[in-house]
C-alpha cells in the first residue's frame, strides 16, 4: 500500500490523528467540511483539522456535496471524525479506512467516546475498519484496546486513542494486502450525538452516573446543572466519601471556570 495518503476529518480528533499521520506520511489532501459558523459571534470558522492541514501545507478540499471525481491524488483515504457518511460512488473508487475511537461493533455511531464513558465502561478502545455505506459497520483490519482510569475525561481518552489510531494505522498502511475480517453480530450497540437534553445532570440520580457525565461531556462540551438555584457548567466532579455527588470545578453563566469551593465563597 501507497504512503501516499488522503485524510477526511473534520473534529478536533480528526485533527490530532492527521497531526500525527503526517509525522511518517505524505498527506496528499484534506477532505474535511465547509468552514462554519461558531461562537457567540457565529463568525464562520475553519474546521480543526483544516486548521492542521493549512499549518502543515496540505491542500484542503471542501465540498459541500460528495461527488465521484474528488482529487484526493491518493490509492487510499484515512477517515477520521469526518462527520458525513460517504456515497458508495466515492468509495469504488478507492480504498477508504475508518479510525472509530470504541471496540466495533460497541459504539457506532456519532459519540462513542462520550457514550462509553456515560455508561461506565471501563475498557475501550480503536478500531480500523473499511469504510462501507452502513455507519461504522465495515470489516476490521485492526483493533486494540485501552483501560479507562476511573478519574479520566473525554479529552484524555479521545488523545489516547488518537496515539494509538496512528500506531494501528502505521501497520496497516504499510501492509499491501491488509486483512479484513467481518465484524461480531452480536453487541452491536449505538453511540448517537450528544443533544442538549443529555447535558442536564438531573441531581436525583446515582453520583456515579452524573459524575460519569461530567467526565463525558468534559473539557469539550460540558454538564449542566442548578447548584445552590444557579445555572453552571459543571466541568469536574467526584463521588464523595458519603456516596454523594460533588462539583469540583464549575463555570457561572457569563463567568469562567474556577473551583466549586470558590465559587460558593462568591455566593456569600
Amino acid at each position: 500500500m501507497s504512503a501516499r495518503i488522503a485524510v477526511a476529518a473534520t473534529a478536533p480528533f480528526g485533527a490530532d490523528v492527521l497531526e500525527r499521520l503526517a509525522d511518517s506520511h505524505e498527506i496528499s489532501a484534506l477532505l474535511t467540511r465547509p468552514d462554519a459558523p461558531a461562537g457567540r459571534g457565529r463568525k464562520l470558522a475553519a474546521p480543526p483539522a483544516k486548521q492542521v492541514a493549512e499549518r502543515l501545507g496540505v491542500p484542503v478540499l471542501q465540498p459541500a456535496k460528495l461527488e465521484p471525481g474528488l482529487d484526493l491524488d491518493a490509492p487510499t483515504v484515512v477517515v477520521v471524525a469526518y462527520g458525513r457518511l460517504v456515497p458508495e460512488a466515492l468509495l469504488a473508487e478507492r480504498l477508504w479506512l475508518n479510525v472509530h475511537p470504541s471496540l466495533l461493533p460497541r459504539w457506532r455511531g456519532a459519540a462513542p467516546i462520550e457514550r462509553a464513558l456515560m455508561a461506565g465502561d471501563v475498557e475501550t478502545g480503536v478500531t480500523i475498519h473499511r469504510t462501507v455505506e452502513e455507519l461504522d459497520a465495515g470489516p476490521i483490519a485492526a483493533q486494540a484496546a485501552f483501560l479507562v482510569e476511573e478519574d479520566d475525561d473525554a479529552g484524555e481518552v479521545y488523545a489516547r486513542a488518537a496515539a494509538l489510531a496512528a500506531d494501528l494505522l502505521e501497520d496497516v498502511l504499510d501492509d499491501p494486502n491488509p486483512d479484513f475480517r467481518p465484524q461480531p453480530e452480536v453487541g452491536v450497540t449505538y453511540a448517537r450525538k450528544i443533544e442538549p437534553d443529555d447535558r442536564i445532570l438531573d441531581l436525583a440520580k446515582p453520583a456515579r452516573e452524573l459524575v460519569d457525565t461530567v467526565r463525558a461531556l468534559s473539557p469539550h462540551i460540558g454538564a449542566r446543572a442548578e447548584l445552590e438555584g444557579r445555572s453552571v457548567t459543571v466541568w469536574r466532579a467526584r463521588v464523595g466519601e458519603n456516596g454523594v455527588f460533588e462539583p469540583l470545578e464549575v463555570q457561572p453563566d457569563g463567568g469562567r471556570r474556577m473551583e466549586y469551593d470558590a465559587w460558593l465563597r462568591g455566593l456569600r
